[in-house]
């Protein structure tokens, strides 16, 4: 199981430990390093920012969020920060939902998921395969526009500049069973969501064939206590749960119901959407918080990350706020 350190997004501003943490991360072995974007900072920007001042660890946005680029757009950023870092980039896309969809971006949310991504996913590998202009007659995602509200004068391109890889590798944020198989089936690799190595039927029965890659991410956190170190989990969670979607249809709060946990998940949801965010936090189970984490003292962390060895993860990607926390994983992990 290999290593990756995941950096997610900025809040306020930029974080001035982040370019320290991926070299220590790249020096102490980690695979990857991974950034984010919700609706402030972009993911690409920072890769590149970390591109320059590290040599060999692999850059992967977790996740890039469809919306908030066209696909050619998205795959001119890839083949773009690929080409300046030698070939290093893991370009990991996710749909979002429809509060930032929509209420972010102000374009509809598509309602048909699945076929969405797939033609994003499509415009994609023939953009980065360069065999020929790049036509995509989708629902969603046509090129070139033929559209009522067109001129129709929009002609088939492909890209001037040479992508560096033809296989890119493209990962999908994918949270119920059937985006699970469709990402089994036209990715490279999965991002899945509030991983937990003791409930993998949550996500339904797809294997992965030989090379895929399955990389969820997990707040890491060496310390002695346990309740204290699960609290910037349980603060993620509460937001994620009450907050990133509507009180009808939030997918967060879905995967914790399908996780066992369907009564909580309501109550968070009522509780932050009343403003009452402290008690929401405070009412996420330790329970969940615990076994989608790795936290604790050493000795615990390394019982707890053999079940993740035993599972089909193939890349852990540590949310590690610190370099202590960073070495004794890479300690455990060797």
């Amino acid at each position: 199981m290999r290593l990756g350190l995941a950096l997610g997004y900025w809040g306020r501003g930029p974080s001035a430990d982040h370019v320290p943490l991926a070299q220590e991360a790249e020096r102490l072995g980690y695979d990857s390093v991974w950034t984010a974007e919700s609706w402030g900072s972009d993911a690409f920007t920072p890769l590149t920012w970390i591109a320059a001042r590290t040599s060999t660890i692999k850059l992967g946005t977790a996740v890039a969020q469809m919306a908030a680029r066209s696909p050619t757009t998205t795959a001119m950023h890839a083949l773009t920060l690929d080409h300046l870092s030698g070939g290093r980039v893991l370009l990991g896309l996710g749909l979002s939902g429809p509060q930032v969809v929509e209420g972010w971006y102000g374009r509809p949310f598509p309602k048909s998921p699945l076929t969405a991504t797939r033609e994003y996913v499509e415009v994609v590998r023939q953009v980065l395969r360069r065999e020929a202009p790049v036509e995509v007659a989708g629902r969603f995602h046509a090129h070139p526009y033929r559209g009522a509200d067109g001129t129709g004068l929009g002609k088939a391109l492909k890209s001037i500049t040479h992508p560096l890889r033809s296989d890119l590798p493209v990962l999908l944020g994918a949270e119920g069973p059937k985006n699970v198989a469709q990402t089994a089936e036209i990715a490279d690799g999965w991002l899945p969501l509030y991983w937990s190595p003791s409930r993998p039927e949550v996500y339904g029965t797809t294997t992965f064939r030989d090379g895929f890659l399955v990389a969820p991410m997990a707040q890491v956190k060496v310390c002695d206590n346990v309740a204290e170190g699960l609290l910037p989990v349980k603060m993620m969670l509460g937001f994620y749960i009450g907050g990133m979607g509507h009180a009808a249809r939030n997918f967060h709060a879905d995967l914790m119901a399908r996780m066992g946990y369907e009564e909580e998940a309501r109550r968070i949801q009522e509780l932050f959407l009343a403003g009452r965010r402290e008690e929401a936090v405070l009412a996420v189970p330790d329970a969940f918080a615990d076994e989608i984490s790795l936290v604790g003292p050493r000795e615990r962390i390394a019982e707890r990350l053999e079940l993740w060895r035993k599972g089909p993860v193939t890349d852990l990607l540590a949310l590690a706020p610190d370099a202590h926390t960073l070495r004794v994983l890479a300690e455990l992990n060797s």
